[in-house]
C-alpha cells in the first residue's frame, strides 16, 4: 500500500509518561509489541537522503515498509507490503516496492536498474527497535472534524556498531496520524495534547536514533537557512506563504526538536534565532499574498515566536556581547574585571530548553506546520477572495520590496540624528529587506540568475556596519548597568561613548551605498 502520511511525532517528559497512556486509555486502546529491523548500504545513503527501509514484526505478522521524507515537515511518503505471518524473518527485498514514487527513489539509490553491469548496493543491518505501541483512534468532532490514530510508543532503539557491543537508546513518544477527515483535526488534537501533558515536537525519527548510536553522537549539528522551494515557476499568493513559511521551519523544527530534547549548543540556538527572526519577516511582508485565509495567522502566531527569541537571547546576547569587548577594552587599558559579575540575568532567564518546550510557541510550531501541508478548506466569502495570482503575487512583492528598500535609504540619510531606538529598527528593517529579498528571489530570476545575488551582496556592508554599531550600543547599555555594582565599568562606558559618533557616520555612508545596489526586481 503507497500513502502520504500526516502526522505529528512528539517526545514525552520522563515524568509525564503515565499521565499520557493514562489519558490514551479513556478510550479503547490496542496492545501490539512491533519488533523492527532497519537497513542501509554500508555508506548509509539511504540515511543521508532521508529514507528508512525496515522489516518489522507487527504482532504475528511482517511489514517491509519504505519511508522518505516529503515536501514538508508533516508529510512522509510510505509504501507498505505486508509479508503474512512466516515464523522465521523474510529477507529484506528492495523490489518489492517497485512501482511507488518511494520505491523508485529508492531503486535509484541502490543502483537497481542502472546503466552497465554494477551489482545493486548491498545492504546490511544497522539497528533494530523493539517497541511496545499503544493505538487508539479518536474522532475529532465540529468543524475541521476528523479521525486521528493516536500511537504511545515506548521501548528502546539498538544499534549495532561492527563490535559485540550494543548500544541503546530509549523511545518514548507520541505520534498522531491523520487517518481521515481535516488537517485542523489532527492539529486542535495535537495542541490540546502537547500542551496538557508538556510534550515537544521532535523531528529525530527511531532510524535516525540508531544512527546516532553508531556514530556515538546524542546530537545533529545545528542547521542553517535555505532558499524556499516553489512548486512551480509562477506561484500564486498562497503557494508563496507557504513556501515561505516551510523554508523558515526546516531551519527552524530540527533546531527546536534538539534544544527542546536537552541540547545546549549555542549554535543551534543561534540559528533558532535566525530562523524566528525570518518567520516574523515571512509573517509580516507577505501577509497581503493571501488576506482571505482563515489559517494564516500572524497575529496569534507572533507573541510567543517573540517570547521564545527574547528568552533565547536573553543570556546569549550579554555573554556574546562581553566577549567581543572585552579583548578590545583590555587593549584599551580598561581595568581587569567581570561586568556580568552579580548579574541575576541569568538565574531569572529560561533555560532554552525552557523556552522552545513553552507550550505557547509549541502550539505555534504544530499550527506552522499544519499551514505549509495541505490546501485549506475556505469558507464561501473567503474562497470567492481567494489568494493572489501569481502576477498580482509578483506584483505585490515587487512594491513590498521597493518601499523597504526606499525606508533603509531614507533612513540612512538621517540615521546619525535618529535616536538608539529608531537606530536599532534601522537594523531590524534591513535584516527584513535582506530575508524577502532572499525569500522571493527564485521568483524574479528568469532573465538573470545573479541579479538577486549581486543585490544581497550590495546589503552586506550595510548590515555589517550596522551589526557592530548596535553589538557596541548593547555593550555600552550593559556596561552601564555594570557600574551599580562596579565602578570600573565607568570605562567601558566612556569608550564606547566616544566611539558612538564615528559608527553611526559608519553606518550612514554603508547605508547611503545600497542606493547603487542593482533591484533584482525591477522590470
Amino acid at each position: 500500500m503507497a500513502a502520504m502520511e500526516i502526522e505529528f511525532k512528539f517526545c514525552i517528559p520522563a515524568g509525564r509518561l503515565k499521565a499520557v497512556e493514562t489519558a490514551l486509555k479513556r478510550g479503547a486502546v490496542e496492545r501490539t509489541r512491533l519488533q523492527a529491523r532497519y537497513f542501509d548500504t554500508a555508506d548509509l545513503r539511504l540515511a543521508a537522503d532521508g529514507m528508512v527501509l525496515r522489516l518489522r514484526k507487527e504482532g504475528p505478522r511482517w511489514v517491509q515498509t519504505v519511508k522518505a521524507t516529503g515536501d514538508n515537515a508533516l508529510h512522509r511518503l510510505e509504501h507498505n507490503v505486508d509479508l503474512g505471518t512466516a515464523g522465521a524473518a523474510p529477507q529484506i527485498d528492495p523490489l518489492r516496492h517497485q512501482g511507488t514514487p518511494v520505491g523508485e527513489r529508492l531503486a535509484r539509490l541502490l543502483g537497481h536498474g542502472g546503466e552497465g553491469d554494477a551489482a545493486p548496493a548491498p545492504l546490511v543491518e544497522r539497528q533494530s527497535t523493539d517497541i511496545v505501541r499503544l493505538t487508539r483512534d479518536v474522532r475529532v468532532t465540529g468543524p475541521g472534524g476528523a479521525v486521528v490514530e493516536m500511537a504511545l510508543d515506548v521501548g528502546k532503539v539498538v544499534a549495532f556498531a561492527g563490535t559485540p557491543e550494543q548500544r541503546e537508546s530509549p523511545v518514548c513518544e507520541l505520534e498522531l496520524e491523520l487517518k481521515s477527515g481535516d488537517v485542523r483535526g489532527l492539529v486542535s488534537l495535537a495542541r490540546r495534547w502537547s500542551q496538557q501533558h508538556g510534550l515537544w515536537f521532535s523531528t529525530v525519527s527511531k532510524a535516525e536514533r540508531g544512527a546516532r548510536l553508531l556514530a556515538a553522537k546524542e546530537t545533529a549539528g545545528a542547521v542553517k537557512a535555505e532558499a524556499p522551494r516553489f512548486a512551480t515557476p509562477h506561484p500564486d499568493g498562497r503557494a508563496v506563504q507557504q513556501a515561505v513559511v516551510a523554508s523558515c521551519l526546516a531551519q527552524m523544527l530540527p533546531n527546536a526538536s534538539e534544544i527542546a530534547a536537552g541540547s545546549s549548543d549555542e549554535e543551534q540556538v543561534h540559528q533558532l534565532r535566525i530562523g524566528i527572526r525570518r518567520l516574523r519577516t515571512a509573517l509580516r511582508e507577505l501577509a497581503a499574498l493571501d488576506a482571505s485565509s482563515e489559517h494564516f495567522q500572524p497575529a496569534e502566531w507572533e507573541p510567543p515566536l517573540v517570547e521564545a527569541f527574547r528568552a533565547l537571547g536573553a543570556l546569549r546576547d550579554r555573554e556574546q556581547v562581553v566577549k567581543l569587548a572585552q579583548p578590545r577594552l583590555t587593549e584599551a587599558g580598561a581595568p581587569a574585571f567581570d561586568p556580568l559579575a552579580g548579574d541575576d540575568t541569568a538565574a531569572s532567564a529560561p533555560s532554552p530548553g525552557d523556552a522552545v518546550r513553552a507550550s505557547a510557541f509549541q502550539g505555534v510550531l504544530v499550527s506552522l506546520i499544519a499551514f505549509t501541508a495541505v490546501e485549506h478548506a475556505e469558507s464561501e466569502e473567503a474562497a470567492e477572495a481567494g489568494p493572489a495570482s501569481a502576477d498580482d503575487a509578483r506584483r505585490l512583492l515587487r512594491k513590498r520590496l521597493q518601499h523597504l528598500h526606499k525606508q533603509v535609504l531614507h533612513d540612512g540619510e538621517r540615521f546619525e540624528s535618529l535616536d538608539t531606538e529608531l537606530q536599532h529598527r534601522v537594523r531590524k528593517r534591513l535584516k527584513r529587506l535582506r530575508y524577502l529579498a532572499e525569500f522571493v528571489a527564485p521568483l524574479f530570476d528568469a532573465q538573470d540568475k545573479d541579479a538577486a545575488e549581486r543585490y544581497l551582496k550590495a546589503l552586506r556592508p550595510a548590515q555589517d556596519a550596522l551589526g557592530d554599531f548596535n553589538d557596541e550600543a548593547v555593550a555600552m547599555a550593559l556596561y552601564r548597568e555594570a557600574t551599580g555594582r562596579d565602578a570600573r565599568a565607568w570605562f567601558a562606558v566612556g569608550w564606547f561613548t566616544a566611539r558612538h559618533p564615528a559608527g553611526a557616520k559608519a553606518c550612514r555612508k554603508a547605508l547611503e551605498k545600497i542606493e547603487d545596489a542593482p533591484r533584482f526586481w525591477k522590470k
